[in-house]
């Protein structure tokens, strides 16, 4: 075998950075389970603030050693192979910026009736349409208003410079979008900012691009209304003057003299211990973590002569610290004797963003900011700033330039001339951004801000400084919360899900091709270790969608190993040495696994690119799978079945079974002659679907129609006709009741108030949901959903999209479904060359997906209710890539035949060539059948429809590649083939 060298050397280094990355997670697993002990007291109840206190003290602590390098536990978490929302529980927020605000503060709130009421106008219309506010507020504007330019309006005093009374109209909409569009991209970073207080809770923030909205996943948080709040809560910009260290030195030395007097007075505790009977929260957790402090100062290990607030200071810094360090600096700070002991005047602020100390540390510094007695009214706020510009100081260096109102600017004169020499905090959300040294007293409200920026830099704090005057508050229009319970049931179904397709594919494999199966093997366990260092490496997180994607990979990637295998066994058929049907195997075999990988992977990429959500994850996983395991299947088991065949023909290898040898050898099946009645058949079924579909509807889910779903769990079963019943008469009938996996949960469905995004509707809805169970049922409503008791009900989970979302969901569905049918197309044309074998696998792809459809419409009828979502559309997708895959198989085989026997006797080719892939296409076929009804059965109610799909569409696209694709073809081709030979006679009689 050519090559082997670099196949091993690319496996190694593959192998060992998999196993570097996982190393990670298997350390921060390590980790938790420390905290969780910790937090576990005598009777075995977890108190989880205690244990995320363990977790939030060791968060910039080195917890890690690798061949010498240190890693913070905040490193580590941050590269382990981290679990998804929906396997661990936690809250998915997607928010959208209200532009109401942006275009009003731009036209300075006029009270131009006209302007008002086409404001409210787009503002209603936006609740259930995709267009920009910005067309929709100019519409009603040009309605309301007509033959009136808008810059009767932007053109004020704040906007001089920008827009006079000659600016057109389409200059000032390119305005607003400008804005607009600053306005979500510095909301994205005010709330970037704010969920990192979440800490180790791992937080994500992304914006979604194209559609102006900010996505957030908050694992593991328990208090959903706290991080409403937080979220949704206006920005507040401030002006504050600042303390310098020396003034507030004696209270520093205070604090530093109590913590030194508490901790020498504090019983020494053995290293490897931790006593928290007699002591506070507090100091128990400092003792836990005596030896995660050692390493951040080791100069203060095992000593108490000085606190942390010195010893941990950077030299020539001022009061600032390392990075790492802050979180022991807030456990002195949050002290409430400590803080007792600083002045009542002061308050302590931490910088927004480190910066690099001489000795190249990360470092954040700690501003005393002078606070007036009793009330947090600032010097001055920032909703007196009317514009901020990046601009250029008179060194060419990037600058801010920063204009006031007239009040703001006898305000700012007073303050920058009370404060020559010192410091300004510009403060948001209780962060400073910038402190610049005011140079002398600013008589007017136009000022400068420079310092050492970056061009980003400055262009982001302009960016900051405009949320005085154009406030951008945000509101939650989707929304999913996960319970811990849920989350750990689904990980537990989907591990089971994974462990028990395994099991039987490798049984199957074993018994079917000998000790070929077990190379098959072997390639398959170095796949799933593949994928999932890779994920880790990506810092992908792992959803319940992606394990359903790698046991779908399972049965996948048995496909490559079965059709080398199948080749070899059809050679040694023939007679060939065993040498040489195995290098003829695994050379016929390529191309067809190129092509059946490719055609799978662009569904993937497709998904990527335009799925939201799960169906990200999923498409991750899947692209991933799809590339490791044709490395794996075609390059792995080459070497290993080089080396298992060293002793040439006498080589003890075998592919076969005695069983198996001439299994589904030698058919000779006319598929042909019944491709009419299977088009009857087909067409039959779909018609029947569809027209059940048309009368009785298809059951939507949430993100696609919109509204608010729960997840309601009984301590016994419940009937859920009976409270669907009680709940009607709460919602005047919108709502929809179904068992949800088992007897004793509940889904609890409705799409009252769903053009309603803010938090009162949000309550009232939730409020309406408990209070309609609890009259039906006459149970009482816990928190608790852990430990349900007799005449309790608890909400394990919910979700809410609003309609404008779930429009964007179905737009993006269709738009993916459309680009994958073109991708395929595009990519059959050009690899076979024919336009009939492109045609006929669009059209054996849309049967396929009508098919599907037309199944959950059946299904219906007989009671059995699938709901179309997302999910649905990732695993219609799946079967698209699932059903080229077989086609494509097929068609390759056809392509080598009509290259050896021409087209003279094309039913004949086609036949034959469907019944020599007819094994393997029946062994594949079934291998992925076995995992996915693995995967119906065990998978739990989320991938309930996800799989329902995948099991109606491996079956149907099975046989459409062979009953619809391959006879589209044939008719096709003999069309033309009937023309070319009609040309002919033609030439002749001429």
């Amino acid at each position: 075998m050519q090559n082997k060298g670099i196949i091993v050397f690319l496996t190694v280094i593959v192998t060992a950075l998999c196993l570097y990355y996982l190393s990670f997670t298997f350390v921060s697993n390590n980790i938790q389970q420390k905290a969780q002990e910790y937090a576990t007291d005598a009777s075995g109840n977890v108190n989880f603030s205690k244990r995320q206190s363990y977790l939030d003290s060791i968060w910039r602590a080195p917890v890690y050693n690798f061949l010498g390098a240190d890693y913070t536990y905040q490193e580590v978490k941050e590269t382990e192979l981290g679990l998804g929302l929906d396997l661990q529980g936690g809250m998915h927020v997607t928010l959208a910026v209200s532009p109401v605000e942006i275009v009003k503060g731009l036209a300075g709130n006029p009270k131009d009736a006209a302007f008002n009421k086409s404001v409210e106008e787009a503002r209603e219309e936006a609740k259930t349409s995709t267009t920009k506010f910005v067309d929709l507020f100019y519409a009603a504007w040009q309605k309301n208003k007509p033959g009136e330019k808008l810059s009767g309006v932007f053109a004020t005093a704040a906007n001089r410079g920008r827009i006079s009374l000659d600016t057109s109209d389409s200059d000032i909409l390119g305005i607003l979008d400008r804005e607009i569009e600053n306005a979500i991209e510095r909301s994205f970073n005010i709330l970037r900012t704010r969920i990192d207080r979440f800490g180790t809770s791992q937080p994500n923030i992304q914006r979604i691009q194209g559609s102006g909205r900010i996505q957030i996943e908050l694992p593991g948080v328990d208090n959903q209304e706290r991080v409403r709040n937080l979220l949704q809560g206006v920005a507040k910009l401030q002006f504050w003057e600042v303390a310098e260290t020396n003034e507030i030195g004696g209270a520093l030395e205070s604090v530093n003299s109590a913590w030194v007097a508490a901790n020498k007075s504090a019983q020494p505790v053995a290293a490897d211990t931790v006593a928290t009977d007699d002591l506070s929260e507090e100091d128990s957790l400092r003792n836990a973590l005596e030896k995660q402090l050692a390493e951040i100062d080791p100069s203060n290990a095992g000593e108490n002569n000085v606190s942390p607030l010195f010893s941990l200071l950077k030299p020539n810094a001022g009061l600032a610290y390392e990075l790492r360090d802050t979180m022991a600096i807030n456990r002195i700070l949050k002290n409430t004797d400590y803080a007792a002991l600083l002045p009542r005047d002061i308050k302590l602020m931490w910088g927004v963003k480190p910066f690099k100390a001489n000795d190249g540390a990360e470092t954040l510094e700690l501003f005393a900011i002078k606070a007036v007695r009793g009330t947090d009214q600032a010097p001055l706020e920032g909703d007196v700033v009317t514009d901020a510009r990046q601009v250029l100081d008179q060194k060419s260096r990037p600058a801010v330039s920063m204009q006031m109102n007239a009040d703001g600017a006898r305000k700012w004169r007073k303050l920058t001339a009370e404060n020559i020499g010192r410091r300004i905090a510009v403060v948001l959300d209780d962060y400073v951004y910038t402190a610049p040294v005011v140079n002398g007293e600013i008589p007017t409200g136009q000022s400068e801000i420079s310092g050492n920026f970056s061009l980003q830099e400055a262009q982001d704090l302009a960016n900051i400084l405009k949320s005085g005057s154009l406030p951008a508050p945000t509101q939650i229009v989707e929304e999913s919360i996960i319970g811990p319970t849920l989350g750990k049931e689904a990980l537990n179904q989907g591990l089971l899900s994974m462990v028990a397709g395994l099991a039987i594919v490798v049984l199957f494999m074993i018994a079917y091709y000998a000790k070929g199966g077990f190379v098959a093997i072997a390639a398959l366990v170095f796949n799933i270790f593949f994928i999932l260092g890779i994920l880790a490496q990506l810092g992908t997180a792992l959803t319940l969608p992606g394990i359903a994607g790698i046991v779908l990979t399972i049965g996948m990637s048995i496909d490559a190993n079965v059709l080398i295998f199948e080749r070899i066994k059809e050679e040694l058929r023939n007679g060939v040495g065993l040498l040489a049907a195995i290098n003829a195997g695994y050379n016929k075999a390529f191309s067809a696994i190129l092509d059946s990988n490719v055609t799978t992977f662009l569904t993937g990429a497709i998904l990527f690119a335009l799925g939201q959500g799960p169906v990200k994850g999923f498409a991750i996983v899947l692209m991933i799978g799809i590339a490791s395991s044709f490395f794996s299947a075609v390059f792995i088991t080459r070497v290993i079945v080089s080396w298992m065949s060293k002793k040439g023909d006498n080589s003890s290898i075998s592919f076969a079974t005695p069983f198996s040898k001439n299994a589904l050898s030698a058919l000779n099946f006319d598929f042909m002659a019944k491709r009419k009645v299977a088009y009857l058949i087909s067409t039959s079924i779909i018609v029947i679907g569809l027209g059940i579909a048309l009368v009785n509807g298809l059951k939507f889910g949430v993100d696609f129609t919109g509204g608010r779903s729960y997840i309601v769990a009984f301590d016994e079963p419940m009937a859920a006709s009976d409270l669907k019943s009680g709940l009607d008469r709460e919602f005047d009938g919108s709502v929809e009741v179904k068992t949800y996996g088992s007897s004793n949960t509940l889904k609890v469905t409705t799409s009252y108030l769903v053009n309603e995004d803010d938090s009162e509707s949000n309550l009232e809805v939730e409020s309406k949901v408990k209070e309609g169970i609890a009259a039906v049922t006459g149970l009482t409503f816990t928190e608790d959903a852990e430990s349900l008791t007799a005449g309790q009900f608890a909400i394990t989970g919910s979700s809410k999209v609003g309609a404008t979302v779930a429009d964007d969901i179905k737009a993006s569905s269709a738009e993916a479904m459309i680009v994958a049918l073109v991708a395929i197309f595009l990519y059959i044309l050009l690899r076979f060359r024919k336009w009939q074998f492109s045609l006929a696998s669009i059209i054996a792809l849309i049967h396929d997906t009508l098919f599907v459809i037309a199944a959950f419409a059946i299904a219906s009828a007989f009671g059995a209710t699938f709901e179309i979502d997302q999910v649905f559309i990732a695993a219609l997708l799946t079967v698209i890539g699932y059903s080229i895959n077989d086609t494509v198989i097929v068609f390759d085989r056809i392509r080598e035949n009509i290259e050896i026997k021409g087209v003279n006797k094309l039913v004949k080719v086609f036949n034959d060539s469907i019944n020599q892939t007819l094994g393997r296409t029946l062994i594949t076929s079934f291998t992925t059948l076995i995992v996915v009804i693995v995967l119906l059965i065990f998978g739990g109610e989320v991938l309930r429809g996800f799989s329902f799909a995948l099991f109606i569409g491996i079956l149907v696209g099975t046989y459409s590649s062979v009953y619809i694709a391959t006879p589209i073809v044939v008719d096709l081709m003999k069309r033309e083939l009937d023309q070319e030979n009609a040309d002919k006679e033609a030439k002749k009689l001429a």
